[in-house]
């Protein structure tokens, strides 16, 4: 089947369509080895695609999976102070794949990992503003959280506005789309309300479900789609 270039590399994961206009006007698309100048180049099963002299991996190809991280664990192939790592937990045959974005060591819950490092990427870009919801057990003080709410400046580092409600258990669930190193633990320690645990619950439109800790699975051809579809 014929698909246009444009809409060949964003289902692939690569960039949203209007990205993928643009790498094609930049000149850093080509099909079987010569250079695209159009995106309405049309594409078909046997032809290879490649960005930047890569090629880049068909949409069918592509693989993402949940991981329910254990508290504890580093998110890296090889800590180089000798903790565990989410690979020595995890078992052996889902060790080749990326992670996407990173967990603190402390911080537990949902983690994707995929076979393709072009959706890793995309997926934790700033500009792709994916929500992430998060869990977290804080100490009483939440009388500040319209701090964190509005948006915070920590030590020069401006934090953008957080999703914030207040569980009936007293617990916060807390929704992100930055990204930024350890963003909600910052953010309510300058409020005044510290983190005491931390468990992300979704990604996008993929939730952790009764996903055991230390367990994986495999995310739904659908569920793929409508994220790379939709970042």
């Amino acid at each position: 089947m014929n698909t246009r270039i444009a809409k060949f590399i964003a289902d692939a994961g690569v960039a949203s369509r209007r990205g993928a206009e643009q790498m094609i006007a930049d000149g850093r698309v080509s099909v079987n080895g010569a250079t695209v100048t159009t995106p309405a180049f049309f594409v078909d099963d046997a032809s290879s695609v490649c960005v930047d002299g890569r090629e880049i991996q068909r949409a069918k190809d592509i693989e993402i999976f949940a991981f329910n991280k254990p508290i504890n664990t580093m998110t890296t192939t090889r800590d180089p102070m000798g903790r565990p790592t989410i690979y020595d937990v995890m078992p052996k045959k889902y060790r080749h794949l990326k992670y996407v974005g990173r967990l603190d060591f402390k911080t537990t819950g949902l983690l994707l990992l995929t076979n393709s490092g072009d959706v890793a990427r995309r997926l934790t870009l700033p500009a792709s503003e994916i929500p992430r919801t998060y869990i977290a057990r804080v100490s009483s003080n939440t009388s500040n959280l319209d701090l964190v709410r509005r948006g915070i400046t920590v030590d020069g580092i401006k934090y953008k506005p957080m999703k914030i409600s207040v569980m009936e258990n007293g617990d916060l669930r807390i929704t992100v789309r930055e990204g930024k190193k350890n963003e909600i633990r910052i953010a309510l320690r300058a409020a005044g309300a510290p983190v005491k645990k931390l468990h992300r619950i979704s990604f996008g439109n993929i939730e952790i479900g009764d996903l055991a800790p230390g367990q994986i699975r495999r995310v739904s051809q659908k569920d793929i789609d409508a994220m790379l579809k939709t970042h």
